[in-house]
Formats: C-alpha cells, structure tokens, sequence
C-alpha cells in the first residue's frame, strides 16, 4: 500500500517511515500542507495519514480541498483531548482519526483495516433496491431515484450492511467490527459521523436511517425489493 504521510515533525516522519517501511507499506512524506495537497493530488496514493498541526496550510484546509476533487481514504493525526479536532476532521469526510501520542502497533492495524476496504473482492449479495435507495456490490454504486450518488468507501460500507439488514438494528460494535476491526468507545465518533454524510447525501425529507440511542442505527424496511 502507497501512503502519502504529511506532518511537519521530520524526526517522526523518519521513525514512521522506517517503521511502517518494515511492515510493508511504501511511505512519501510531506512537511507542509500545500506540498502535501499538491502531492496528493498529483500523484494519489492509496491512503493519506494527515496531521492537524501544519506550516502554511492546516489539515482541515488540506483535506478540505483535498475531497473536493478525491475520494483518497484520509486518516487524520489529532492533539490528544481535542474532540473538536477529531469531529471536525470527520465532518470534513476523514476516514478515521489517531490521537497523538499514539502507538504504532494501532498506526498499523489501523491502516491495515482501511486497506481491507479498499481490496477487490466479490460481491457479498446481489443488487438491492429499498425506499428508492439502490446498491450494486458489483460495482459499489449508490443511486437514490435513478441518479448516481458520490460515495465514498467506508460510506458504501456501512449503507450496504444497513441495508442488507434493513428493519434490524445494527449497533455500533457491529458497525466498527465491520469497518475497523475495533469496538466502538463512548467518545469515537467516526460510525456517527460516516452515518450522518450518507443521510445528507441520501435522504430528502422522508428519513432512511433511523438513529436507537444509546444501541446503533436501523435502515427503513418499507418496500423492500433485493435482486436474485
């Protein structure tokens, strides 16, 4: 796996490069935000490991512009404590989030468990269609009324397990087991945050994902209809 790492810290740049080197993945580094956008856009990685703290352009500025022209997989280095940091990078379409200090074994399993998501692999059922809301596993494609709708991976992911489990509810656990390998804690947000871009990408008035407070999230059962 290519990972593009963009931090301004050159002596943890070289310690992870070297780390990460041994398990595998290929590292390029970047020490600013605009020299890190750019290499992003140029010459896209498989995945982005990106800092908050950054010379000339900050990572919500970075992965701000960045999504407006990728879908990228995007994990985002935060202060330790600093909620606003982890959600804002969320909202902005992160894909997961690390606080610093961190451990490099979790570095690890961490992109390890986004890079399963982005590995061919066959169809676990056929195309489905509820509430005008349609998915084809096939070609991981998202339409609501016959339109293509922009989805990203983790998105796709999580439509597609609520869906194919539509009138049920799925908790969160079941959630993060899913698409991180990891149990969710009371101050992960990233389930949360995924869930609400698919309903602002998705619902128009009528709501597709209902919310069980305190258990996880259940899709709409009426009219359903899934292809053999």
């Amino acid at each position: 796996m290519d990972l593009l790492l963009i931090d301004d810290d050159v002596e943890l740049c070289a310690l992870l490069t070297e780390f990460l080197s041994a398990e595998g993945f290929n590292i390029e580094c970047a020490h600013a935000g605009p020299e890190g956008l750019e290499r992003a856009l140029e010459k896209p990685p498989d995945l982005v490991i990106l800092d908050v703290m950054l010379p000339g352009m900050d990572g919500f500025d970075v992965l701000g512009r960045l999504r407006q022209k990728s879908n990228v997989p995007v994990l985002m280095l935060t202060a330790r404590g600093r909620d606003e940091d982890r959600i804002g990078g969320l909202e902005l379409g992160a894909d997961d989030y690390l606080a610093k200090p961190f451990n490099t074994r979790e570095l690890v399993a961490r992109l390890r468990a986004i890079g399963r998501r982005l590995e061919p692999h066959p169809p676990e059922g056929g195309r489905l269609t509820i509430n005008q809301i349609a998915i084809d596993p096939g070609r991981r494609e998202v339409q609501r009324r016959g339109e293509t709708v922009p989805i990203t991976t983790f998105e796709f992911d999580i439509l597609d397990l609520l869906m194919r489990n539509a009138g049920r509810v799925v908790s969160r656990d079941e959630l993060m087991e899913h698409l991180y390998n990891r149990k969710a804690t009371a101050f992960d947000r990233s389930i949360d945050m995924h869930v609400s871009h698919l309903r602002r990408k998705l619902e128009q008035g009528e709501p597709l994902i209902k919310t069980i407070r305190g258990i996880g999230y259940q899709f709409v059962s009426d009219s359903t209809q899934a292809a053999p």
